[in-house]
């Protein structure tokens, strides 16, 4: 029996999808376009925008005539509703086995999922939202939990996952700051390009969000029109996307739902196919950001017909509609066999498509739906749970403990008060399983184990006396809980105040998706319940447990402690836990600021000199705790530092070095950053940015060497030409503790010609480490 070309493994990629498009209809390719999403409801609220109204009547009703065509991709087949991941994998392997016998060819779907904090599936681990992993300042721990999040989502059957989102924030009063990693763009790249790297390797194609400029909506609404200049798009909003696909070879980009400068990104060729691909050299798959397609005509009205949505989109390069189909199929067909759109725009999408499904094994003969191994009742193992707990406890940011109130002591009388110290949802970003789609189904139960903060608490402090009281509502205006909380407090020797988010969708909380606020003052009525523990004189220890900073001006100086987690994940409350009784101790830094007044936003710290505070303005933006900040419970020297004055050419490198030391009496870790100030170039810049950092971790008395490897490709921005250069002059290097808290500063000379920084630039700073125990200094 001959084997066609296009099923022999031993051909090259190119070769058998070549082949096999030659033996494919029309109809047959633009199936390999589409998802469909089975398993969505078209009745009420649903979990993505506009879904009843853009699946009602779509062409995968039909699902038996459809995939006689074959098919593209299988949406969300676990993440919908729940479903046992045994039971789910056996059901999207007999939906896999009737697509390939229904298909002429026999091609499967890619089966994607969402995997932002954790695979979106019941009994699947609920990792810390990405604004904890921002705040850990360690890629190596997030490429371990991406590729824990890539061996589940293989091992039932998924292919592709929805993440990382590499927005970088610009407005903290948009909802969706809680699944970025931070307000710096080196920051979000060096940990995306990790989370990239660790599902990729688990064989998971990793799709980067949203490309691009999604954050920088203006006024913090939801998909609307982003604001960004031209250098701040290639600045601060590009640099991650680059980043993560050529450090951490992402094999997906999906296109924004945003628009700039009114074109849409699902419709602009210059930055899905000039830029993307043409120079960066991206040749893996773009797919639409859910209905992104459907939004060209029906919100962003830039297509009068289903027909031009579908041009637009595959002109610009969208390769795949997601998540079901209503504009890549009969109205393509019908486009191109009016003439109304190219038949090789078809044909340049599904060689795509069919490429990647050729590297994932899908053309081979030999392939199977099932999987290899049995797959367990809950995709929530020991291992799984060790790498959240770890990551919560290095996200748990310590803002202030002015007198050392904390730890806690241990048999101390403790008054626990606020909405979030008892709920376990409190620990959960909008896209966790429990937040995203359980609250569709009440009756079902959250299929982990999420302990509280109040559980673990007291599970932490055996012998404390522990009393609680809820105060109030997370975002209702009930004060009715006051008295109570008063009355607890009143009778404890110290206060922890847990205040903060609800995740959700489209307003159904105060944090998540499209879940934007006017300002950033603590959901509803938590600042006055906050006022009344702090007015009985009991000292307060400030938990909070958010999607976004909030401003705490009012309270400074007025608490005993404070405390900020953000989002941390099934395991994070005990967590939290340990950083109040000091079993663990803070080394979480903030990824964002955290702002002064609830109205000193829009403001990040990547500021020009006019965006800083100054004497024609009576607005002070600066914030209350700035980028990079966070305290521990031990104490470090910084010493050493050897930062001489230096010469260098504009393609030269530098070196940095000085010694952290433990000098307290407790492990601990610190975090070394390295920023970097340019007194004058031909374009405002940033006061500070952040272009390296370092976690040293450290026993009593323990130093280490750090040193940084600075490029100066690291001070390239781009021009009034559009061209990314490296300017000769002035530039400083500054050693710090946060964006604010400089320590040592290296001042350079950049010497000879501009020079323009390409596509092979160094995107990151190399450090070197070497540790030197309390013995071994003693002894040398």
């Amino acid at each position: 029996m001959t084997t066609a070309p296009w099923r022999d493994p031993a051909l090259p990629a190119a070769a058998r999808v070549d082949d096999l498009l030659s033996r494919m209809t029309l109809e047959e390719k633009t199936a390999q376009l589409y998802g469909v999403w089975v398993g969505a409801a078209t009745d009420g609220d649903g979990v993505a925008p506009h879904q009843h109204d853009m699946t009602a009547g779509s062409s995968d009703d039909d699902w038996d005539e459809l995939i006689t065509r074959g098919l593209g991709q299988l949406t969300r087949s676990f993440g919908t509703a729940p479903v046992d991941p045994a039971v789910g994998a056996r059901a999207l392997a007999l939906a896999q086995r009737r697509i390939t016998e229904a298909g002429r060819f026999g091609i499967p779907a890619v089966a994607h999922e969402e995997c932002l904090a954790g695979f979106t599936a019941w009994r699947a681990t609920a990792y810390p939202v990405p604004l904890a992993w921002g705040a850990a300042f360690d890629p190596p721990l997030v490429e371990e939990m991406a590729r824990q999040i890539g061996r589940d989502l293989r091992a039932v059957g998924v292919h592709q996952g929805l993440a990382p989102v590499l927005d970088v924030v610009r407005d903290l009063r948009w909802g969706r700051v809680e699944e970025t990693i931070g307000e710096d763009p080196y920051l979000v790249g060096t940990v995306g390009a990790a989370y990239v790297r660790g599902l990729e390797s688990a064989g998971v194609v990793a799709t980067l969000k949203h490309f691009a400029g999604y954050a920088s909506s203006a006024g913090a609404r939801n998909l609307a029109p982003v604001r960004a200049g031209t250098r701040e798009f290639a600045d601060v909003t590009l640099p991650p996307f680059e980043m993560a696909l050529r450090e951490g070879g992402a094999r997906s980009v999906m296109a924004a739902y945003t628009e700039r400068d009114g074109v849409p990104a699902a419709a602009d060729p210059e930055l899905l196919t000039a830029l993307l691909r043409e120079e960066w050299g991206f040749t893996g798959t773009v797919v639409a950001d859910y209905f992104g397609i459907g939004f060209l005509q029906t919100l962003h009205r830039v297509a009068g017909t289903p027909a031009e949505a579908a041009r637009l989109a595959l002109e610009a390069g969208v390769d795949v509609e997601l998540p079901t189909v209503k504009y890549y199929g009969e109205a393509l067909v019908a486009a191109v066999r009016d003439g109304q759109v190219p038949q090789d725009l078809v044909d340049r999408a599904a060689r795509r498509v069919l490429l990647q499904k050729c590297e994932l094994g899908l053309l081979d003969a030999d392939w199977r739906p099932e999987p290899a191994e049995p797959v367990p009742a809950r995709l929530d193992s020991a291992a799984n749970r060790a790498v959240a707990r770890r990551l919560a406890e290095e996200s748990v940011v310590l803002l202030d403990n002015p007198d050392g109130l904390l730890p806690l002591s241990p048999d101390s009388r403790v008054a626990v008060v606020g909405p979030r110290a008892a709920d376990a949802l409190a620990m959960l970003g909008c896209y966790s399983f429990p937040s995203h789609v359980l609250t569709h189904h009440p009756e079902v139960d959250l299929g982990i184990d999420i302990p509280t903060l109040l559980e673990s608490l007291r599970t932490e402090l055996p012998d404390a006396k522990v009393t609680f009281a809820e105060g109030c509502p997370v975002s209702d205006p009930d004060r009715s809980g006051f008295g109570e909380a008063v009355a607890r407090a009143s009778e404890a020797d110290v206060c922890v105040a847990v205040l903060g988010d609800r995740a959700g969708l489209f307003g159904r909380g105060t944090s998540g998706e499209g879940c934007d606020v006017a300002d950033l003052r603590l959901p509803g009525v938590q600042g006055e319940l906050l006022d009344a523990l702090v007015a009985t004189g009991v000292p307060v220890v400030l938990v909070l447990l958010t999607g976004r900073p909030y401003a705490l001006g009012r309270w400074h100086g007025r608490l005993g402690a404070v405390v900020q987690a953000f989002f941390p994940g099934e395991e994070g409350g005990p967590a939290v836990a340990e950083v109040l009784s000091g079993r663990v101790n803070p080394s979480g830094r903030l990824p964002v600021s955290v702002p002064r007044v609830v109205g000193g936003q829009p403001w990040t710290y990547l500021q020009p000199p006019l965006g800083l505070a100054d004497e024609v303005s009576s607005l002070d933006p600066t914030p209350l705790y700035p980028f990079g900040h966070g305290r521990s419970y031990t104490t470090f020297a910084w010493e050493g530092a050897e930062t001489p004055d230096a010469e260098i050419g504009t393609d030269g490198s530098y070196d940095l070095s000085l010694t952290v030391r433990n000098t307290g009496d407790r492990p601990g870790t610190e975090v070394v950053q390295l920023y970097l100030h340019d007194p004058v170039a031909s374009v405002t810049r940033p006061d500070v940015r952040l272009v390296g950092y370092q976690r040293v971790a450290l026993e009593p008395g323990g130093s280490a060497r750090v040193t940084f490897r600075f490029h100066t490709d690291l001070s390239a921005f781009t021009d009034r030409t559009g061209r990314r250069v490296v300017e000769p002059g002035a530039l400083e290097l500054r050693l710090g503790a946060s964006s604010a808290d400089v320590r040592h500063t290296a001042r350079l000379t950049l010497t000879g010609p501009v020079r323009e920084a390409g596509a092979g630039r160094r995107l990151r700073c190399e450090v070197g480490v070497e540790t030197t125990s309390e013995a071994e200094a003693e002894h040398a």
